[in-house]
């Protein structure tokens, strides 16, 4: 079988458990039950550390929540993570389209702006490797809110600058844990498709990490994806038939061209049932009439638009 997972913690969780041959949500060792797999492989930059925020957090995502403290040493060590894996054969680093085979491929992602110091640091972080990055995790940053901000800044300048050099150098825009106001001014700005590669639909269940209509129209008007994710506080239903749901209601509602799979595995505490890890990926193909444009042909556009 083959897929793209849109977004997948391995780099943070590897500080926490065994993800080559533990047996959690995902890992590589699960991953080779499968012919051919993609994932958007995430640096995610940040020291645990519990704050006020933590409470915000926690409240709005249902779950016990960390708040977290961005550090720039720590980005460094996640991509150097990725290279290790890709040295000791574990898998394939996907800097182009080209690049992407059987086996397991990782697109390395970054999860939030916050270690960066202005928007030509992009510059540096595509020779790194980087294929994807999203604008905002959960804290405000210089270049975009989010949407745990408690005012709607949208794109500052900085922002700006940031969609202009990705859209210039290859890289793909994320536009999950965005604001609303960020969602549909990159989307009105961009010249290249966007994601938002783990949310929920607002229509279906109201959360603060789930968007609207409108950011889902501005997003396919970008010819981009929405990658439908398995936090179970953002279903309607805490189990698989939610996520099919939501995939459904792109679908059906906006075309099977803009919809994917983006599980959130390895970053979520709590999983929904008939969902626990990434095999089950077998099971949701069997729920879905256009699996094959959701599983991977949507995926593997905007891979092929933006870094082909």
């Amino acid at each position: 079988m083959e897929f793209v997972d849109m977004h997948e913690d391995f780099a943070f969780s590897s500080l926490r458990g065994d993800i080559i041959s533990g047996n959690g949500q995902s890992g590589i060792n699960m991953l080779r039950e499968f012919e051919k797999v993609t994932i958007f492989s995430v640096v995610f930059p940040h020291i645990p550390a519990y704050t006020d925020l933590s409470d915000e957090m926690t409240k709005n995502y249902g779950f016990k929540q960390e708040g977290t403290y961005p550090e720039y040493s720590i980005m460094m060590d996640q991509f150097k993570f990725y290279y290790y894996l890709e040295r000791s054969g574990y898998l394939r680093l996907v800097r182009r389209y080209s690049d992407i085979n059987n086996g397991i491929n990782f697109l390395i992602s970054m999860e939030g702006t916050d270690v960066l110091n202005q928007p030509d640091d992009l510059y540096i972080l595509k020779n790194l490797g980087l294929g994807a990055i999203g604008l905002t995790w959960n804290y405000d940053t210089k270049f975009a809110a989010s949407c745990m901000s408690r005012k709607d800044y949208g794109l500052t300048g900085f922002g700006e600058e940031l969609i202009n050099i990705a859209n210039k150098t290859g890289i793909i825009i994320d536009l999950a844990h965005a604001s609303r106001k960020t969602v549909l001014e990159a989307c009105a700005l961009t010249k290249a498709p966007v994601i938002d590669s783990h949310t929920n639909l607002t229509a279906l269940k109201k959360h603060t990490r789930n968007i609207d209509d409108e950011e889902i129209k501005a997003i396919t008007e970008t010819d981009g994806i929405i990658g439908i994710t398995a936090i179970p506080a953002t279903l309607n239903h805490a189990s698989v038939d939610g996520i099919i749901e939501n995939i459904n209601y792109i679908g059906d509602n906006y075309g099977w061209r803009y919809v994917g799979i983006g599980t959130d595995f390895l970053g979520i505490n709590d999983v929904p049932a008939g969902f626990e890890n990434i095999i089950k990926m077998e099971e949701l193909k069997s729920k879905l009439d256009h699996y094959q444009d959701v599983f991977f042909k949507n995926p593997y556009r905007i891979i092929e638009k933006i870094l082909g």
